[in-house]
């Protein structure tokens, strides 16, 4: 029987939006085994940028960031925004990214300083957050000044002084709402003796800071060294509100 030209266009509607639903829904296979609905953050890029989705999670596997702890949504998120920044010139050291993961516990070292040209895990180690960021988890954020919380977004590192803490080093917020007042807040990264393995031993999680990453005093002049100068810094968490308006990462 020959189909008219109306009902051959209605199946071929049809058919189109069929498949358009398996390709979005389609259960993927999860590092624990389990099915997710959908590719893990690939949300977090446009269909422009496939290929550097792509490349995101192909370098998450061959750095083996799983097995440090780094979450995938994490790297994801500041591979692009590393992308971004270099491609925008506003990088002058291209070889280190850093990424501070927020979504995790206090407890876990979770702060990692990565080599992009040599593909492989730097330093990792603990960072507090603001405290009235959150006592063990960091659940809110914010970019005013008194407010003792941590902010999120990019930030270029910068040089570096000794002040209070000892050795720190001045980082530059460079997204505008969320993080670009860090220099009237004084927010840095220094170290501190409130945060490491020491003070987790008679305590349940490492200490807060004023809104400033601070890390183990022992690894200060490492962390600083290895970053200072120009180079990227990230702070995550999975907050609806940073992900979806950062100009960075939606740009």
């Amino acid at each position: 029987m020959k189909i008219q030209q109306p009902m051959k266009t209605l199946l071929k509607t049809a058919f189109a939006l069929v498949l358009f639903s398996l390709l979005t829904i389609a259960p993927v296979i999860t590092g624990s085994g389990k099915t997710s609905a959908n590719p893990v953050n690939l949300s977090a890029f446009s269909s422009s940028s496939n290929t550097m989705a792509a490349k995101a999670i192909e370098l998450y596997d061959v750095m083996k960031l799983k097995r440090y702890g780094l979450t995938r949504a994490a790297f994801e998120y500041a591979f692009k925004g590393y992308e971004y920044l270099l491609e925008k010139h506003k990088l002058t050291r291209s070889s280190v990214l850093s990424i501070c993961d927020f979504s995790q516990s206090s407890r876990r070292k979770r702060f990692f300083v990565i080599d992009m040209d040599q593909n492989k895990v730097l330093i990792n180690t603990y960072v507090a957050h603001g405290r009235r960021s959150g006592s063990e988890y960091a659940r809110s954020f914010s970019n005013n000044p008194e407010s003792h919380m941590s902010s999120l977004g990019f930030y270029k590192t910068e040089t570096t002084y000794y002040g209070d803490h000892g050795l720190a080093l001045k980082i530059e917020g460079l997204e505008k709402g969320f993080n670009d007042k860090a220099d009237a807040r004084n927010i840095v990264l220094h170290g501190s003796k409130y945060v490491g393995a020491d003070f987790l031993r008679s305590n349940r999680f490492n200490g807060r800071s004023f809104g400033c990453p601070a890390i183990p005093s022992g690894q200060t002049n490492e962390v600083i060294n290895t970053i200072k100068n120009g180079s990227c810094l990230f702070i995550y968490h999975p907050t609806k509100k940073y992900l979806t308006q950062s100009k960075i990462l939606n740009g």
